[in-house]
C-alpha cells in the first residue's frame, strides 16, 4: 500500500468533483477508489440534499458517509441513516420565510426529504434546478411561512434562486439581516442559501475528522464557492479549483486545476500521497 500524506479528503460536489456536465469523469473515480483502497477517506460535502446527493454517491461506489445541506446533514451512504441532522425551529424556519416573502423573491424550503418551491410547476429556472438535482419539488397551498411554523419535521434550509446578475446584492442584503442569526452562502451563481448558524462545511469537517480519528492537518478541502470558505480554512490544505470564486481562492492554500481538468483526481495524486 502506498504511505499517505493526508488521510481524510473532503470535496464539494458540483463545480469542483462534477464537471461541467454535471458528471463524474471515470478517471476521477478511479483516482478516488486507489486513494482509499490505500486507506485513505473521501467524503463529498455539499449543499444538495440527501435525496439528491445520496444516489450521485452510490453511484460512484463510495461508501462511508456524505455530507449534505451545506453541513448539516451528515448520513451513511448505504443505509441513508443520518447520524447528523441540523434543524431550524420552527420559528426560525418562519421568521426566514417571513423575511423573504417581505422581498418578494422566491423561495425553496428544505428537510431531509425533499424541498418546497414557491415557484410555479412550470416556471423554467424551477425546472432546470429540479432536472439538475434529480428531486421535484413540492407546492404548498399557503405561504411558505406558514408551513415552516406549523411543519414537524424541521427543515434545515432555505434557499433563493436568482439570476447571476442579482445574485451579489441580493446575498448583501439577506445577510445583513439574517447574517447573526444564520449562516447565508451562496452554493451556485444562481443560489443563495440559508441554514442554522455555525452548522457549516467547516463544522461537517471537524465532525468527520473526529469521528475518524484524523488530526485537522492531515485533511484535505477542495471547493469552488462561497458556501466552501468555511472547510477550505478549516482543512490543514485548502484548495479552490481553476473555476472556483476568487473570494475563495483568496483563502485557499492552493489553486487547483478546474473541475473540467479533473481537479479533484491530480490534487489527490498530487498530496495524497508521501513522496519516495
Amino acid at each position: 500500500m502506498a504511505e499517505l500524506n493526508y488521510k481524510l479528503i473532503l470535496s464539494d460536489f458540483d463545480g469542483t468533483l462534477a464537471n461541467s456536465q454535471n458528471e463524474v469523469p471515470q478517471t476521477v473515480v478511479e483516482e478516488i477508489n486507489k486513494y482509499v483502497s490505500n486507506g485513505g477517506i473521501f467524503a463529498v460535502c455539499t449543499g444538495r440534499i440527501l435525496p439528491c446527493i445520496l444516489p450521485r454517491v452510490r453511484a460512484l461506489g463510495l461508501n462511508g458517509l456524505v455530507i449534505a445541506s451545506q453541513g448539516c446533514q451528515i448520513a451513511q451512504i448505504n443505509s441513508g441513516k443520518l447520524i447528523k441532522n441540523a434543524v431550524f425551529s420552527s420559528e426560525q424556519a418562519a421568521e426566514i420565510c417571513g423575511y423573504l416573502e417581505g422581498l418578494g423573491v422566491n423561495i425553496q424550503l428544505y428537510s431531509d426529504s425533499g424541498f418546497y418551491s414557491t415557484l410555479s410547476q412550470d416556471e423554467p429556472h424551477l425546472n432546470l434546478y429540479e432536472k439538475i438535482i434529480g428531486v421535484k419539488a413540492w407546492h404548498a397551498d399557503g405561504q411558505l411561512s406558514t408551513l415552516a411554523s406549523n411543519s414537524s419535521p424541521r427543515f434545515c434550509k432555505a434557499s433563493i434562486l436568482v439570476d447571476k446578475s442579482e445574485r451579489d446584492a441580493l446575498y448583501e442584503k439577506i445577510n445583513e439581516r439574517l447574517g447573526e442569526k444564520f449562516d447565508v452562502t451562496c452554493s451556485a451563481k444562481v443560489l443563495i442559501e440559508i441554514s442554522p448558524k455555525g452548522e457549516t462545511k467547516g463544522a461537517a469537517l471537524e465532525f468527520i475528522a473526529k469521528k475518524y480519528g484524523v488530526q485537522l492537518e492531515k485533511t484535505i478541502a477542495v471547493g469552488d464557492n462561497l458556501n466552501d470558505i468555511s472547510m477550505i480554512e478549516v482543512a490543514g490544505l485548502g484548495v479552490a479549483v481553476g473555476n472556483g470564486e476568487d473570494t475563495l481562492k483568496q483563502v485557499a492554500n492552493y489553486i487547483a486545476p478546474t473541475n473540467d481538468e479533473g481537479a479533484v483526481a491530480y490534487i489527490i495524486k498530487k498530496f495524497g500521497y508521501k513522496n519516495d
